[in-house]
């Protein structure tokens, strides 16, 4: 007798699988079909929910490519996210004798007790410039992926 899988991706479905995430001039930001699969918990935010709703209902073996508008991928650029920190602020968040550069990226404590990052764009006498969109803000993408296995 031949056992079939029918299972299908779900929220809390351990998920190994092949998967490549590129800029929409075919830049890889990150390629597993190279080297060795990953597993993945969906619905654990170890990918962006947004390509976790695109593995949901896939089956194994199944192979798809999908195009993200920026919308659909990992938003909008958002001008308020682009602010001034004042260094006094800046240097309570960082370990002593901490330096940046622009390009650097920065994590700070959320009044809520999480953390949430930015990157430096530039230092002024009394100010950092930080930018807090998240890096592929505003970016159109392509995410394939290969479903190899579902527990």
């Amino acid at each position: 007798m031949t056992v079939i899988d029918t299972a299908r991706i779900q929220p809390g479905s351990h998920v190994t699988l092949h998967y490549r995430l590129s800029l929409a001039d075919g830049a890889d930001i990150a390629n597993t079909f190279t080297d060795r699969p990953a597993t993945l918990l969906i619905g654990a935010g170890q990918i962006a929910p947004s390509l976790e709703q695109i593995l949901i209902g896939m089956a194994t073996g199944d192979h798809s490519t999908v195009r993200l508008t920026p919308t659909e991928g990992f938003g909008e650029r958002n001008p308020e996210l682009i602010q001034k920190v004042s260094l006094e602020t800046l240097r309570k968040q960082s370990a002593l004798g901490d330096t940046y550069v622009p390009g650097d990226v920065v994590e700070f404590n959320a009044p809520s007790g999480g953390r949430y990052a930015g990157v430096l764009k530039e230092m002024g006498d009394t100010y950092a410039l930080f930018d807090f969109n998240h890096p592929l803000a505003g970016q159109s993408l392509t995410f394939e992926a290969k479903v190899i296995g579902i527990l």
